[in-house]
């Protein structure tokens, strides 16, 4: 107060002093707001700037800037040898991603969804998957394989299936499922950089969802680890592990369950091949009860993966009540909107999870 008079009484007549503003920060980490579309986009621009050997082709990435507009702009800028469209022939295209990733390129395969991978699913693991082991090394195949995975709204049977537990299966393959726009961002980029084929599902309903980018995302460096997991929220009563969208919801049940008073860990997978276990038991050694949450089928699927490591390692000592699986039900998909929200996870489904699995 007696410094503020002072200037005042100091400053020269007719002289406005700069007036202290409350309530606002200045903080040198410049967090900006980007969807994951948006992320996706930008590393897909900063790779293809960053090596010329990298080249993205699929359904219509090219003029018409993707189905999703997650290619927007790459072909005006890199033109028709590194931006291509395609026709209507996974097996085609992705044998031709494979050929040039064996032969030293490193293309990146979009499927318009990976439904359609199934068409082409003998390039993926017969090709791309085998050919580094079966010639001794002598072949490297780096080729990323990404599009949208698993529910959206509305597309029925065909659309709608989570492809993680599929993929996660085949050695040979790395298989990372991003939730956040970090993650989205940072995964791409290291899955382009690596020597292995690497598939990449993203989901369709996160295109648009803006997240908090930090200012080290932001850098054409930034890379995530292919294989480490991140806790999205530290808790001590329960262990939340999900990867893609239903991270969200894991998130969305957390908070509401913290008015209850109990705290939940969630951790964000990220990478289904290889998993980060390590993350996983630590957690569970902390706060001794597991709840795994997918949107995929729940036979054989990655929450099924999950327990089992965790009953075949240390962990399982320190469990103080079974592990609970949330998943998506075991139906192909339906059309009617009202049956569709009852077979994928809801906020509810892991709250009633934690409540089981933890007796209250």
């Amino acid at each position: 107060m007696a410094a503020g008079r002072a200037l005042r009484l100091l400053a020269p007549l007719g002289c406005r002093l700069p007036q202290p503003r409350r309530g606002l920060r200045l903080s040198a980490a410049a967090a900006i707001q980007v969807t994951v579309r948006d992320a996706l986009n930008q590393a897909l621009d900063e790779e293809l700037e960053r090596d010329e050997r990298v080249f993205l082709l699929g359904e219509e990435v090219a003029q018409y800037d993707g189905a999703y507009k997650i290619s927007r702009g790459l072909w005006k800028k890199y033109g028709d040898k590194r931006i291509i469209d395609t026709p209507i022939s996974e097996m085609g295209f992705t044998g031709i991603a494979v050929g040039a990733a064996m032969a030293g390129l490193r293309p990146v395969c979009e499927f318009m969804t990976f439904n359609f991978s199934m068409q082409a699913i003998d390039q993926v693991i017969n090709s791309a998957a085998k050919t580094c082991y079966m010639s001794a090394g002598s072949i490297p195949v780096p080729i990323v394989f990404r599009g949208p995975n698993g529910a959206s709204a509305g597309v029925a049977a065909q659309h709608s299936q989570c492809f993680a537990a599929w993929y996660g299966h085949c050695p040979g393959l790395k298989v990372v499922s991003p939730w956040s726009s970090e993650d989205a961002k940072g995964l791409l980029k290291a899955a382009i950089r690596d020597d292995n084929p690497v598939v990449m599902l993203e989901n369709e309903l996160l295109y648009g969802v803006p997240f908090e980018m930090s200012e080290q995302a932001q850098s054409k460096d930034f890379v995530v680890p292919i294989g480490k997991a991140k806790i999205e929220r530290e808790g001590t009563h329960v262990t939340l592990v999900s990867h893609s969208r239903p991270v969200g919801h894991c998130l969305e049940a957390a908070a509401v369950l913290a008015k209850e008073g109990v705290e939940c860990e969630v951790i964000n997978l990220r990478t289904i091949r290889p998993m980060d276990i390590e993350t996983v038991e630590a957690s569970v050694i902390k706060t001794n009860h597991l709840v795994t949450v997918e949107g995929g089928w729940p036979q054989f699927g990655v929450g099924a993966e999950i327990c089992a490591r965790i009953m075949e390692g240390s962990a399982f000592n320190y469990l103080d009540a079974p592990a609970v699986r949330v998943t998506g039900a075991d139906v192909p998909m339906p059309y009617a909107k009202i049956l569709e929200d009852n077979c994928i996870p809801q906020v509810k489904d892991i709250i009633f999870a934690v409540k089981k699995t933890l007796n209250i």
